[in-house]
């Protein structure tokens, strides 16, 4: 019998000082049973970071050919492409082909090595890469719970994360940028 995902509701008021977006949030997140949870919070913070109209969590790590996060357009084509993780350049390189604006949110201890090995590669495709702390993705994920109310307020490049929990901070580094 297949292991079936860990359904999560987020309700988040999101104040993006960088953006000047404000916003209100009521997100359901399904957790592939094979995903942590440091994973899944990368994508709700990549979620936040990218929040606007149309913009919705896939089936992700369910289907391979779709990213964890994106934009259709009523004509169906993609005007966003946001995977979490540290994917292959291969993959980066059809979502470049398939989608007008492309993000990567890389986040664990791994990050540091996967980029040294793949920099050159993603600097032949128009792609956006952020790294999150490591550890301050830990701590976001300490403060999960499957019914969740979250303040996010987004300035330069640090996230203020506040719940009923606890509270914490994740910065992020630019590791390349194609709007420079």
């Amino acid at each position: 019998m297949a292991l079936k995902p860990t359904i999560y509701k987020f309700r988040v008021a999101l104040t993006d000082m960088n953006r000047d977006h404000y916003d209100s949030l009521n997100l359901t997140i399904a957790q592939h049973p094979s995903e942590n949870t440091e994973r899944m919070m990368a994508r709700v913070l990549a979620f936040c970071l990218n929040a606007r109209e149309g913009l919705v969590f896939t089936k992700g790590l369910s289907e391979v050919d779709e990213p964890d996060i994106w934009v259709r357009e009523y004509d169906d084509s993609v005007s966003l492409w946001i995977d979490a993780g540290e994917p292959d350049a291969d993959r980066m390189k059809k979502a470049t082909r398939q989608s007008k604006e492309t993000k990567v949110y890389s986040f664990n201890s791994k990050s540091e090595v996967w980029w040294k090995q793949n920099q050159s590669k993603f600097s032949a495709y128009s792609v956006d890469v952020v790294r999150f702390d490591w550890e301050q993705i830990q701590a976001f994920a300490a403060l999960l719970q499957r019914t969740m109310d979250i303040s996010v307020m987004i300035t330069g490049d640090s996230a203020f994360i506040s719940t009923e929990q606890g509270e914490c901070e994740v910065t992020w580094e630019t590791l390349q940028s194609v709007n420079k």
